[in-house]
């Protein structure tokens, strides 16, 4: 299969080169984009010998160009948004890793989706900022969809064999969301307030980049996983339901109408979910080792604290409340005050008091067009903005 990477210089990106190289007969690394890792793009095409990638930085695409003519090899080099597009409906690519953290992942995925690819899904903006949007786009073109976070996927390898995203799946009772709780689950909470951002991206169990580990720190990040299972399967968000699992070994359960609960269980290792993803319908080697189960003494589980974890509350509040500018708000707030908390403007506690500042203040209609939600998402931004420098005033 011939792959595109989007975001193949973060977490998800270096997780699926692994992958690939592990099989190196089944796939092949044709197209890629980063942000502006140069280094690390550099030695993607040194190994891989892609024929396309972009930077949307402009400055490092020009940097990379210096250095790939120095090495004389001939990948051409494409920058901004426009290259990020070019890329992503590369018409020599089948397949696409959306690998792109935040909202500037989503034009891209949605390229994809619209030229038809089968689309191995890890960002998440796509759906919570664009749900509706981004499930016809798939549904008219035939794309493939398949979901890479770890709990997504396991709710999809539980569902029937012949089950496609964006389906309602029979008989189902109840989806089981498990969550570790980062790494301040226990806590006190009057110690939240004076964590710091290494702190909070030093997740227990898995290596993930800085926003998506504050966002497990939060757990803002299962709340975005709620509103992307909605959309990925059909399902109301009182049907699915959030369970604390320290260990990370069972990634997710779903509960049928008889009482049956099928789990998908394994490593906390991004490999497993992208090889299943890149081999469907069938299988293929990860380089993921197998669980000991004559160490593994325990499988927990427990409540979510909802002082503990505010975030979540204001996910349900959002869905409850309806409509698609709630989640674009939502979202859009929350990288802003995430950013903020990793340069040291506001605490930890600050994040979930920025989102809800802001989502007290903006009320849109429901967008309707991709450019809609654009706009929502930098005026959310900017309110945003304003609420995070009162409090670091």
């Amino acid at each position: 299969m011939k792959l595109c990477i989007l975001g193949a210089t973060g977490s998800i990106g270096h997780s699926t080169r692994k992958v690939v190289e592990q099989q190196p007969q089944l796939h092949s690394i044709v197209a890629a984009t980063a942000n502006r890792n140069v280094a690390d793009m550099l030695d993607l095409c040194v190994k891989h010998s892609p024929r396309l990638v972009a930077m949307a930085d402009k400055i490092a695409a020009g940097q990379l160009r210096a250095e790939l003519k120095e090495r004389s090899l001939p990948i051409d080099v494409l920058s901004g948004e426009a290259g990020l597009l070019e890329v992503a409906r590369y018409d020599q690519t089948n397949c696409v890793i959306a690998g792109i953290v935040g909202a500037s992942g989503l034009l891209p995925t949605l390229a994809a989706a619209a030229c038809g690819k089968k689309i191995l899904l890890a960002n998440k903006e796509a759906l919570v900022m664009a749900g509706a949007l981004f499930m016809q786009t798939v549904q008219k073109s035939g794309a493939i969809l398949i979901p890479m976070d770890s709990e997504h996927n396991a709710i999809f390898q539980c569902l029937p064999d012949d089950y496609h995203c964006g389906q309602k799946p029979s008989g189902l009772r109840r989806i089981l969301l498990t969550a570790s709780g980062g790494p301040f689950r226990s806590i006190p909470l009057e110690a939240l307030a004076h964590v710091t951002p290494d702190q909070a991206c030093n997740h227990p169990n898995w290596r993930m980049g800085r926003k998506i580990s504050v966002d497990s720190a939060t757990m803002m990040n299962k709340g975005l996983e709620i509103i992307e299972a909605c959309w990925l399967f059909a399902i109301d968000h009182s049907k699915i339901e959030v369970v604390m699992h320290p260990e990370s070994i069972i990634h997710s359960m779903v509960e049928y109408l008889d009482g049956s609960i099928m789990a998908q269980l394994g490593l906390p290792d991004m490999r497993t979910p992208i090889a299943q993803g890149l081999a469907w319908p069938e299988r293929m080697e990860s380089g993921v080792g197998s669980i000991d189960w004559t160490q593994l003494r325990n499988l927990s589980f427990d409540i979510v604290e909802p002082e503990r974890f505010p975030c979540l509350t204001l996910v349900r509040r959002t869905l409850t409340e309806g409509g698609g500018a709630g989640c674009v708000v939502l979202n859009a707030a929350n990288e802003a005050a995430v950013a903020a908390f990793l340069a040291g403007e506001i605490i930890f506690t600050g994040i979930v008091e920025v989102v809800e500042r802001t989502m007290d203040q903006l009320h849109f209609a429901a967008p309707d067009s991709i450019e809609s939600i654009m706009e929502m998402d930098a005026q959310t931004r900017v309110t945003a903005r304003q609420h995070i420098n009162r409090m670091s005033q």
